[in-house]
C-alpha cells in the first residue's frame, strides 16, 4: 500500500473516538458484497432472461475466466482480452457484436461501481449522523450512476468519482478515506460485476441484432461486377443478381446476360 494513503489511513483511525465504527465497517463489507450478489444473480440473469429467453446461468459459467481474471487484476479494461475469448469461443457470441459492445462496456457500463458507490455514500452519511430524506437517496443513486459512467475501468478508479457522489449531498470529501482501507477488496468483486455485465449486454445486443446480421451475411457473398449485389440461384437454373444500392436487377440466363430492370439514382 502506498505510504501516502497509508498515513490518510493512519489519521482518521487516531480521530476515531468510538472504535464501534469498526463494526460498521463490518456492516458495510457485508452490505456491499449482499448488493453486488443481488445484481450478479438476480437482477442481470433475469433481465437477460426476458431478453434473450436462454438460460442466464449457463452464460454465466461460460465467462467464468474472465470474472476470476477481473477478481485478481481488478480491471474491465486489462480483462478484455479475456473477456473476447470467453464470449467468442464459449457463449458463441458474433465476433462483430463483442468487438464493438465490450469496449464500450468496459468504459461506461460501470454498473457494479455505481451501486459500490452509493452503498459507500450512505454509509459515510450514516457515521457522520447526517439524516438523509428520500429525495436524498434518490439523488446519491442517480448521481452515482451517471459519475461511474467516467470511471476508468482501471483499479481503485470509483474512489475518484466517489468525490463527486459525496459532494452532491453536502458530504464531507475527505471522509472518503474512510473506505479506502477495505476498498481493495471491494473493488475487486464490483469489476466481477462490471465485466459480468458488459458480458450480458454484448449477449442481448446480439439477439436484438439477429435479423441484422444475418442480413450482413447474406450480403457478403457479393459479385464481383458489383460489389453492392446479391446473387441467387433460381429455380430454372436462372441467376438473379438484386441491388441493394438502386433497387434494380439483371437477369443471366446460360452464358447471356440479358438487362430487364434498372433504377437511375
Amino acid at each position: 500500500m502506498p505510504f501516502g494513503i497509508l498515513f490518510l489511513i493512519a489519521a482518521k483511525i487516531i480521530e476515531v473516538e468510538d472504535w464501534e465504527i469498526f463494526r460498521k465497517m463490518g456492516l458495510y463489507i457485508v452490505t456491499v458484497l449482499s448488493g453486488l450478489a443481488i445484481h450478479a444473480t438476480i437482477c442481470l440473469p433475469l433481465i437477460f432472461f426476458i431478453i434473450v429467453r436462454k438460460n442466464p446461468y449457463t452464460f454465466t459459467v461460460g465467462m467464468a475466466q474472465a470474472l476470476v481474471t477481473a477478481l485478481m487484476i481488478s480491471s474491465s479494461s486489462a480483462t478484455l482480452p479475456v473477456t473476447f475469448r470467453c464470449a467468442e469461443e464459449n457463449n458463441r457470441i458474433d465476433k462483430r457484436i463483442t468487438r464493438f459492445v465490450l469496449p464500450v462496456g468496459a468504459t461506461i457500463n460501470m454498473d457494479g461501481t455505481a451501486l459500490y458507490e452509493a452503498v459507500a455514500a450512505i454509509f459515510i452519511a450514516q457515521l457522520n449522523d447526517y439524516p438523509l430524506d428520500v429525495g436524498q437517496i434518490v439523488t446519491i443513486s442517480i448521481t452515482a450512476t451517471v459519475a461511474s459512467i467516467g470511471a476508468a475501468g482501471v483499479p481503485n478508479a470509483g474512489l475518484v468519482t466517489m468525490v463527486i457522489v459525496l459532494t452532491a449531498v453536502g458530504l464531507p470529501a475527505s471522509d472518503v478515506t474512510l473506505i479506502v482501507a477495505v476498498d481493495w477488496l471491494l473493488d475487486r468483486f464490483r469489476t466481477m460485476i462490471n465485466v459480468l455485465g458488459d458480458a450480458y449486454g454484448a449477449g442481448i445486443v446480439q439477439k436484438l441484432s439477429k435479423r441484422e446480421l444475418e442480413r450482413m451475411d447474406l450480403i457478403s457473398d457479393v459479385d464481383v461486377a458489383n460489389p453492392f449485389a446479391l446473387e441467387t440461384t433460381l429455380d430454372d437454373e436462372e441467376c438473379e443478381k438484386k441491388s441493394y444500392v438502386n433497387g434494380g436487377f439483371t437477369v443471366d440466363k446460360t452464358d447471356a446476360i440479358s438487362f430487364t430492370e434498372t433504377s437511375q439514382f
